[in-house]
């Protein structure tokens, strides 16, 4: 696992040996140049450190000391400059390719069951050779791995391209005999950044892009090709919810697709007056009159950021969603010796309107080291190409905002705990087959089905009503308000307000139902088909299309009409 500063448990004896470092150089700072600080805190470092292998009563891990030291340091900067040994290659290569050597699945851990097979990606060697979703892995080769956590069965699984392995594993709701074995060989897997694309309704192209590799740019121009083929095709949504970004150039490359060559989409500043460098568009555009939706959450970032905010900015696309995550930092690698590679933070980028987005400044910290973003008050307002408004320092805010309802405890459980999961697992065993995508919907009969299936003495939530009968009794007594007739109407309270599992199941059809639908589809139709399905139920399609279908509507929000005073 590379060393990540946001939950890596920093090992007290070397992230203190840094710590005298800094300290003692903090405390001269006055009277030494910057370039003698760095020299005398490398030596006392590396003092230190020797005098703990040569004295200390315990031997001491050397590469796990000093890889925490390095952690300890990088915590203090930010959260994506990230030291990668020669161990871990594998992690940064997938970040930036998207590929990596495997059986092509998504494995996922129960406390206390084991590690699952959550979902095998289509035409791989995991779904080929036929294992399935809610298979428990019970041993990789001739090792036994029920005790395993998950990132030691995914490093397992994973390995060169044409190497063999045999996996065994207890399929639920198989019978007596519910132990198989799979022999597969692994093969390069290519993680599909856009796993699918299509229309919506009759005049609308929809393509889902899920990460910015070097392959993603081409991949959204195939699909945006394919989708042109279609003579009806007159608008197109790009959806980036849940994008966390990824390549810089992948993103300014789609942005080409839609604007005149020679345009300038996003430049970065570094250290110094020198290093800053301007990404124009370098191709010929697909289309520049394509109107264009792009849809964005709190979990788009970066790369998705810098796509759906140069188009704002400049006008060309209608930003639907909620605000965006806010990260407008900029990473380089660098290798360092023994095969080692770091990941550092050289700069920020700035979109066409001069803006910058990223919403915490990890330079100012509170005094017990937390960070926070940047308060709305104090944001920058930058006007786009039409003059319209927006602003720095917290995302991308989107021209349209759609509203999700929050989770609550309830459909919460149902997902932590697995209930759906489980549930999909006996459900796929017994049904061979379920409706295209486009067309399934959870009917009563599975709804009922999934009611019967949780066990209410196991189904654990908060329930919100009860505990405020329980607060008010406690109240009431305290207070000196508890009297006979006082008790009595909190036991008739108590009793309307008592919870029933299943008139909570019911009160939440809707969210449970999509819940459901997910995690059946993908069972059938994989990944493709969950996205496809999810699409018949998702307000912000739905506002996408509504935008797109009323062309005065749509050049009303990009070109706003700027009011006129009447002359006198």
């Amino acid at each position: 696992m590379k060393l990540s500063p946001r939950n890596h448990r920093f090992n007290r004896l070397a992230a203190g040996c840094l710590g005298v470092a800094l300290v003692i150089t903090a405390a001269s700072a006055d009277t030494r140049s910057p370039k003698t600080d760095i020299s005398r805190s490398i030596d006392i470092f590396t003092s230190v450190f020797k005098e703990l292998q040569t004295n200390y009563v315990d031997s001491i891990d050397a590469e796990k000391s000093i890889n925490t030291a390095i952690a300890a340091m990088l915590n203090d900067i930010d959260p994506y400059t990230e030291y990668y040994p020669a161990s871990e290659q594998e992690d940064l290569a997938m970040m930036t390719s998207g590929e990596y050597g495997g059986i092509g699945a998504v494995i996922t851990e129960i406390p206390g069951r084991g590690v699952f097979i959550s979902e095998p990606y289509e035409g791989t060697p995991s779904q080929k050779a036929g294992l399935k979703a809610g298979d428990l892995i019970v041993a990789i080769d001739a090792d036994t791995v029920l005790t395993w956590h998950n990132s030691q069965v995914s490093n397992r699984l994973k390995g060169e391209a044409g190497t063999p392995l045999t996996i065994t594993v207890k399929r639920p709701y198989n019978g007596p005999d519910s132990i198989l074995k799979f022999d597969l060989v692994r093969s390069k897997i290519q993680l599909p950044s856009v796993p699918y694309y299509g229309m919506v309704g009759d005049n609308t192209g929809y393509i889902y892009l899920t990460q910015f590799t070097d392959k993603s740019a081409a991949d959204v121009r195939n699909a945006l090709l394919e989708l042109m083929k279609n003579p009806a095709m007159k608008s197109l949504i790009l959806d980036l919810r849940g994008n966390p970004g990824g390549l810089l150039e992948a993103a300014v490359k789609i942005v080409s697709y839609f604007v005149p060559k020679n345009t300038e989409v996003i430049r970065t500043r570094g250290k110094g007056l020198l290093n800053e460098k301007v990404y124009k568009t370098t191709s010929a555009p697909i289309d520049t009159d394509l109107p264009i939706v792009v849809l964005i959450d709190g979990s788009s970032a970066s790369a998705a950021e810098i796509t759906a905010g140069a188009l704002q900015d400049m006008d060309r696309a209608v930003i639907i969603g909620s605000r965006s995550f806010g990260k407008g930092l900029v990473q380089g690698t660098r290798p360092i010796p023994y095969d080692g590679m770091f990941k550092v933070t050289t700069g920020k980028y700035y979109l066409p309107s001069g803006r910058l987005i990223q919403a915490i400044d990890y330079s100012r910290r509170n005094p017990d080291g937390s960070v926070a973003r940047t308060p709305d008050s104090l944001t920058n307002e930058f006007a786009t190409q039409h003059g319209r408004i927006v602003r720095d320092g917290g995302g991308i805010t989107p021209d349209i905002k759609v509203e999700y309802p929050e989770i609550n405890r309830l459909t919460y459980n149902i997902v932590s705990d697995h209930w759906a999961f489980d549930f999909a697992t006996r459900y796929a065993a017994t049904h061979p087959t379920i409706p295209a995508p486009e067309q399934f919907d959870v009917t009563d009969t599975i709804f009922n089905e999934f009611k019967a299936f949780i066990d209410p003495t196991k189904f654990e939530y908060d329930k919100g009503c009860e505990q405020m009968v329980q607060n008010l009794r406690k109240v009431a007594e305290s207070e000196g308000y508890m009297t006979d007739s006082t008790r009595k109407q909190i036991d008739i309270l108590e009793g309307l307000l008592r919870h029933d599992l299943g008139h909570d199941l019911d009160n939440n059809r809707r969210d449970i139902d999509d819940i459901l639908a997910s995690e059946l589809v993908k069972r059938y139709y994989y990944q493709r088909g969950q996205v496809a399905q999810s699409l018949r139920h998702d307000n912000a399609v739905d506002s996408a299309s509504a935008v797109l279908s009323n062309p005065l509507r749509y050049k009303e929000i990009l070109a706003p009409v700027k009011p006129t005073k009447d002359k006198k």
